[in-house]
């Protein structure tokens, strides 16, 4: 047990050593995992690869397995100078209460859908992009219900599918 143990963090460091970089890299640049694959001298599974863009992910709060919390007010503080009946100055402490601008995210159940019925999810994805289907085929997608930030791709993807039901 224990060597298993070793041998996967092991393996989990050579990774990250040899590709981690290049994938977070081709990650931020929007690339699917396929495309990933492809452009990596290094020899790498498409499921690793989709494995550890996955963690990325949830490490940068674009993938979030729990509903997103709300966020609490930004109190800004600020303070003025007022003078007294005797022209002595003194200073007032202002608050200002701001609400932060709110990421906003998709409720996404991929996993649930394609483990359910994968050939009915294949022929939903089919209206979408090559390149936008790759992205959602690419990722492991548990069998709950997660949250994705949302950007550009995934706006995209949420208003295709929306259209077609």
């Amino acid at each position: 047990m224990e060597h298993r143990y070793f041998n996967q963090a092991l393996s989990d460091f050579v990774g990250d050593m040899a590709y981690g970089g290049a994938l977070r890299h081709l990650a931020d640049l929007g690339y699917t995992v396929d495309q990933m694959v492809k452009e990596l001298d290094y020899p790498i599974s498409r499921e690793r690869a989709g494995a550890f863009v996955w963690r990325y992910y949830l490490d940068r709060g674009i993938i979030l397995l729990k509903e997103p919390p709300e966020e609490p007010l930004i109190e800004k503080v600020s303070y003025v100078r007022e003078y007294g009946k005797y022209g002595s100055a003194h200073y007032r402490r202002v608050v200002e209460r701001e609400e932060p601008p709110r990421k906003q995210y998709y409720p996404c159940d991929f996993g649930k859908k394609r483990y359910q019925d994968e050939p009915s999810f294949l022929r939903e994805l089919e209206v979408l992009t090559e390149r936008d289907r790759e992205y959602i085929l690419g990722l492991p997608w548990p069998l709950q219900q997660v949250y994705h930030a949302a950007d550009q791709r995934m706006t995209r993807i949420m208003e295709t599918l929306k259209d077609m039901f």
